[in-house]
């Protein structure tokens, strides 16, 4: 059984979503919108193995 410290503790976590952080007037965003950047996956698609048990993540 946990302990009163163990679940007052347990109630700070706290998650947070990137998005959200991120200001929606950061130049990093509009940049986003601005520029499509699709063609490096193209370009680094040799550089990632589908098969090797670990999932595959977003490269951009």
């Amino acid at each position: 059984m946990p302990t009163k410290k163990e679940t007052d503790q347990r109630r700070l976590i706290e998650f947070a979503v990137l998005e959200e952080l991120v200001p929606t007037n950061q130049l990093v965003r509009q940049i986003d919108v601005a520029i499509n950047l699709d063609f490096i996956y193209e370009l680094v698609k040799d550089t990632y193995c589908e098969d090797d048990g670990r999932p595959l993540l977003q490269r951009v």
